[in-house]
């Protein structure tokens, strides 16, 4: 999952990066507003969290403005402002989701997966397939009573590939919403990673449309 994070505290932004990133997403942290408009606009992130209290432009002008120009990635507003007035201007403006600070990690990552699951249109917390499920916690893949523990590559390939299911995945695409923008972006990696998953889960999982890209599912 590719996913913005736009916020300007010097301690909070790189240690919520790696925290998130240590999850399995690929993570662009921004610091200021404009910088935030621009990166939102430019990119198709699964989802972001956004600061209204940024040093330029106020995060909300900047939910506005995406959402004028047709954004319309899932956003959690995170600020230290948590009254009540704060969180129907932020609502108003666009928002999906709001948590004040200080906050719990581990609810921030329930709040970011409940949004993914709903903005990708799947409802359960199970992340599965036919007789397979993966494992966000530990990052690995169970396949039938067997346990398989993935890479972080793997790991987000997998994920993204189960929220898509049954959809034509370009390599091009792929590479856009597993790595962050500071890698080393190669699509001819994808089909590197797309061999492993397809020798570990069964080729019956992962097709290939010749020209267009991958298809994950078991009812093609």
């Amino acid at each position: 999952m590719r996913l913005l994070l736009v916020e300007d505290d010097p301690k909070l932004g790189p240690r919520l990066a790696d925290d998130l990133k240590s999850k399995g997403f690929a993570v662009d942290l921004i610091t200021t507003g404009e910088d935030a408009e621009f990166m939102g606009n430019e990119i198709s992130y699964d989802v972001v969290i956004l600061d209204i209290g940024l040093p330029d432009i106020s995060g909300l002008e900047v939910l506005k403005n995406w959402r004028k120009d047709g954004n319309a990635s899932a956003v959690l507003i995170l600020t230290a402002r948590d009254d009540w007035q704060e969180r129907v201007d932020g609502f108003q403006a666009g928002a999906d989701d709001y948590l004040g600070k200080p906050f719990h990690f581990e609810e921030l990552l329930e709040r970011l997966n409940a949004l993914i699951r709903r903005t990708k249109k799947k409802v359960t917390k199970t992340m599965e397939c036919g007789d397979i499920k993966l494992d966000e916690n530990r990052q690995s893949v169970i396949k039938g009573d067997k346990e398989h523990p993935l890479t972080g590559t793997e790991f987000r390939l997998l994920r993204y590939m189960i929220l898509h299911q049954n959809e034509i995945l370009s390599k091009g695409h792929l590479t856009d919403h597993i790595y962050d923008d500071g890698s080393d972006k190669d699509s001819n990696v994808i089909e590197v990673y797309v061999r492993r998953l397809r020798n570990l889960l069964g080729a019956e999982y992962i097709k290939t449309k010749r020209g267009q890209g991958y298809i994950f599912g078991i009812d093609q």
